[in-house]
């Protein structure tokens, strides 16, 4: 597979979000840099140094490279916590509360289920649930990882794809 047909995992999220805004960034190269992003930016600035660290038994990693062959897919993990079976937890770190309205979660649920699908495809084991981290509320949401959400990540890759592939922005969101 050559890099330019691998997809970021986060063009699904920004695809789910909104299609034009995810053509804009992953097509066009145009990224607005407002004042959400400037404090999502901030957040992650903190978990994206690579390393790890032993906690309450488990090994938490933290900027952990992702992706799939199957469909892909490349990206980086926030942080994955292993148990000490190695089977991995995935944990994204996000600017806000936990209490967002259910269409802004969905689209951080498929990101999630996205990178939970890459860590199945890469350790061999499976993934039934993941967490979203909420910095601004210190809380966690946790979400299952079913079949129906993997299969959203399918199409929602396939989606995205087809797009870039076109080489033609989506009319609106």
């Amino acid at each position: 597979m050559d890099d330019v047909d691998l997809l970021p995992v986060s063009a699904l999220q920004h695809w789910a979000h909104c299609p034009r805004q995810c053509g804009l960034i992953h097509l066009e190269q145009a990224f607005d840099d407002n004042l959400h992003m400037q404090r999502g930016n901030a957040v992650h600035a903190q978990v994206d140094r690579p390393g790890f660290e032993l906690r309450r038994g488990l090994r938490v990693e933290r900027a952990l490279p992702l992706f799939s062959d199957r469909l892909a897919l490349v990206g980086k993990a926030d942080t994955v916590e292993f148990e000490p079976d190695g089977t991995p937890y995935p944990v994204e770190y996000k600017h806000g509360s936990r209490h967002k309205a259910a269409d802004i979660a969905a689209c951080d649920d498929l990101q999630l289920a996205a990178q939970a699908l890459c860590l199945q495809e890469m350790t061999g084991r499976p993934v039934s649930e993941g967490a979203l981290f909420y910095v601004s509320s210190q809380r966690r949401r946790v979400v299952p990882i079913d079949a129906a959400l993997l299969q959203r990540v399918a199409e929602t890759a396939a989606e995205v794809r087809a797009m870039l592939e076109a080489g033609r922005l989506p009319c609106n969101c």
